[in-house]
């Protein structure tokens, strides 16, 4: 039997803290190491690269390089199953159950199966696991008691100047889960609602499982990123003194599964493809809808409200629903227009709580598409990212034939214009109307670095523009010259634009029902 530590990656150039050493977060081997087959400690340290020993203290080791340390059993006893540790190699798309009729037949009652809709994401990793393909991406999980500069990042949590990008390097790809979890545990709501925190951990676990890695945008990062900047929201004088701790719940719940298994594709491209989520909800908000129903899934999964009343669970699920929903971007003027009115009137109470509720939908609005308000360095990374995902849909769109959705031919758009498009008639609208809500230095903050932002994107498409300007003349000079030449480049053109249209990609028409 074979037990994996995963543990996150620390400079192998410092000093492990006598105190790192004693934390409950190390692997320890005490005197009575033999048990478990362990060799030697100071043989341990000879590894390189994977384990510094301390002298002082014998009886501790901390692993300090990513990858498994297997410790193998040896001796007589049966060691912890893997299926009884919540965090480490569990299959969770397949629950089992025993069906009884009463206390005396249960043990004799058949064994059935209980399957739950797979996401995406999971069809994906059984469809691997069928096939006998390895799951590429292992999921390292850091413990509790995480340590050196990811700590000391999220002391910082509340500076708008997070870099996410980093703090996801840090925590070995698992910014979503310690985040949130730092989060919640840091306004104390692990205790105040009760939450079972072996649920909790699993729930966390599962929601950044079902965020598909490979979206160049969509993916648990951006979940990541979005709770964040609701966190920074949250903590606006306006809301501060205002939300309630199950306002505060449902805000960082919603954020962190705001988009849960997203497939990297629009809700246009699932209409005209025949999926079946856009029957399912026909056509109305179907994204929004599965983000929702994947989170309420993973809730009752989980049975992370399980302990509270039956009435309350639901509640609080018909209310994530409700933020989850108002992230629909083709539901931007509704909300916006709403907003204004309440602002014009100066009618908004927020000691109501439809009130209150209203303005967390438009605070996760805000913090879903706040990418162009972060710092250049930051939001430039957001922009070619989620470019790059229309882009990768448009490909899947002219290899299928598809008419290619607006905003996702790589050949017609840039970056830039795109970017530029977004702020100007979609997030300078929203963050002007915030600032009339709430405005304070984050605000200006906001609104400032949009601003920069925009003028950048128009400096770089400036740039290009005169570089094709003064390349075109060059062109049509050697044109001029040798007509074979030509030939050959119009010929190597056309040759790019055939490969890049036919091209093979990553991604495929997801689970559609009509393929052209």
């Amino acid at each position: 039997m074979e037990v994996c530590y995963q543990l996150p990656v620390l400079p192998l150039d410092r000093p492990v803290p006598k105190h790192v050493l004693s934390r409950r977060g190390a692997i320890s081997f005490s005197s009575s190491s033999s048990l478990f087959g362990a060799p030697d400690p100071r043989q341990l340290s000879q590894r390189r690269g994977a384990i510094s020993y301390d002298s002082s203290d014998q009886t501790a080791l901390y692993i300090r390089m990513l990858g498994d340390v297997r410790v193998r059993s040896q001796v007589g006893f049966e060691p912890e199953r893997r299926s009884s540790h919540p965090y480490m190699c569990i299959d969770f798309r397949t629950l089992h159950t025993r069906l009884g009729c009463g206390s005396t037949s249960a043990s004799s009652a058949p064994e059935r199966r209980v399957h739950r809709l797979l996401s995406f994401q999971r069809y994906l990793h059984s469809s691997r696991l069928l096939r006998g393909v390895p799951q590429q991406i292992p999921l390292h999980i850091l413990d509790e008691d995480y340590t050196g500069q990811a700590r000391c990042m999220l002391e910082k949590v509340g500076n708008w100047n997070f870099d996410i990008f980093l703090f996801d390097r840090l925590t070995n790809g698992n910014s979503l889960i310690t985040l949130t979890f730092h989060l919640l545990n840091q306004y104390g709501l692990v205790e105040l609602f009760q939450l079972d925190m072996v649920k909790l951990w699993r729930f966390l676990v599962m929601v950044q499982e079902d965020y598909h890695s490979d979206n160049p945008y969509h993916n648990a990062v951006h979940a990541a990123d979005v709770t964040q900047a609701m966190y920074c929201y949250m903590r606006e004088p306006m809301l501060a003194k205002s939300l309630t701790s199950c306002d505060i719940l449902l805000g960082l719940l919603a954020a962190a599964t705001h988009d849960l298994d997203h497939p990297g594709v629009n809700q246009p491209f699932l209409i005209k493809t025949d999926h079946y989520l856009a029957t399912l909800y026909r056509n109305t908000s179907v994204l929004e809808n599965h983000h929702w129903k994947s989170a309420v899934g993973l809730l009752r999964e989980t049975g992370l409200f399980s302990h509270m009343p039956a009435e309350d669970s639901l509640n609080m699920e018909r209310e994530l629903g409700s933020l989850i929903l108002a992230t629909d971007i083709s539901r931007q003027n509704e909300y916006l227009t709403r907003f204004r009115v309440h602002l014009d009137q100066d009618n908004l109470c927020l000691s109501s709580a439809s009130h209150r509720h209203f303005i967390l939908q438009m605070a996760l609005k805000c913090a879903d598409i706040c990418n162009p308000c972060r710092p250049w360095e930051l939001s430039k990374q957001w922009s070619e990212k989620v470019t790059e995902e229309f882009f990768q849909q448009g490909d899947i769109e002219k290899k299928h034939k598809l008419e290619v959705s607006p905003l996702c031919d790589r050949q017609a758009n840039t970056v830039g214009n795109i970017q530029i498009g977004f702020m100007t008639y979609v997030a300078e609208p929203l963050f002007a109307e915030w600032a009339r809500f709430s405005d304070t230095r984050l605000s200006q903050t906001m609104l400032g670095h949009m601003g920069l932002n925009k003028a950048s994107w128009g400096g770089l498409q400036q740039e290009q523009t005169s570089v094709t300007e003064e390349a075109e003349p060059i062109t049509a000079g050697t044109d001029a010259k040798d007509p074979t030449a030509a030939a050959g480049a119009t010929a190597r053109r056309d040759s790019n634009t055939a490969t890049t249209a036919g091209g093979t990609s990553s991604k495929e028409i997801p689970q559609g029902s009509r393929e052209s």
